[in-house]
């Protein structure tokens, strides 16, 4: 678990953050605070929170104490992260790996959503994409 980032802890802390954070990419980590992907990831959003404070908030949110939305956003593998803009869902093609990748997507995603898209491509090469453990096995 990050110390640095806040955690939301059930589907009304979730809910006011996706509809009250306004102009602003909403960035959601799932994942579990004892995985080690999870913590490495964290550890990249943590050092990307306050380069972006003027375009992202970032939220950590476990997948246990979530699973409406885990169910909702067909979230397969952890971690994964779920990106709103004023209150929609933002969808991205696909992720990232390091710092400047998220950076770089947040930017994309933010500019993207400031011009109405809803959809956006990644601006990151599709081979520098991590692979993650699915979360539900043997389904």
């Amino acid at each position: 678990m990050s110390l640095f980032l806040p955690k939301l802890t059930c589907k009304k802390d979730i809910d006011e953050v996706i509809k009250g954070v306004a102009e602003k990419v909403v960035v959601l980590r799932f994942g579990r605070d004892e995985d080690s992907v999870c913590l490495q990831l964290d550890e990249i959003l943590s050092k990307t929170a306050h380069d972006l404070s003027n375009m992202a908030s970032i939220y950590i949110v476990d997948v246990d104490k979530a699973p409406i939305y885990t169910r909702y956003f067909d979230i397969s593998y952890i971690p994964s992260t779920v990106f709103f803009f004023n209150g929609q869902h933002m969808k991205v093609d696909y992720g990232f790996k390091t710092k400047q990748d998220f950076m770089d997507l947040i930017e994309v995603i933010y500019r993207g959503a400031m011009r109405g898209k809803m959809i956006v491509q990644s601006p990151i090469d599709r081979q520098n994409i991590p692979k993650y453990d699915l979360l539900y096995h043997g389904i």
